[in-house]
């Protein structure tokens, strides 16, 4: 199983950015899939975006399609969420999720432990 470790969180001003990072360990990087996902106080946890290793392609909640980006550094084993134009909804407990498998949506097999994301209105 993979272990995950996010880092990148913290207290950010309404339509500035922030960019969270997740290094991965335990297995070869490039053979799973690798994602975001948000819980925001009272809520449910609800998918950000996935990289499907397979296919090469990322897909995005339209929540954030055009301000959020997922991309990943090889050497460094390490998957990345930039965030653009933050809004306040935006506020949430960010974690990274691994393996699994992705159908119509994606299934994780491993999570990293979260970091806080605070956008101020």
């Amino acid at each position: 199983q993979v272990q995950l470790a996010e880092s990148g969180g913290g207290l950010v001003q309404a339509g500035g950015s922030l960019r969270l990072s997740c290094a991965a360990s335990g297995r070869p990087f490039n053979t799973y899939h690798m994602g975001w996902f948000r819980q925001a106080p009272g809520k449910e946890r609800e998918f950000v975006g996935v990289w499907i290793w397979s296919r090469d392609v990322t897909y995005y909640a339209d929540s954030v399609k055009g301000r959020f980006t997922i991309s990943r550094d090889n050497a460094q084993n390490t998957v990345y969420l930039q965030m653009h134009r933050l809004k306040p909804e935006d506020t949430a407990v960010y974690y990274c999720a691994a393996e699994g498998y992705y159908t119509d949506r994606y299934y994780p097999k491993s999570w990293g432990q979260g970091t806080q994301v605070t956008v101020s209105s």
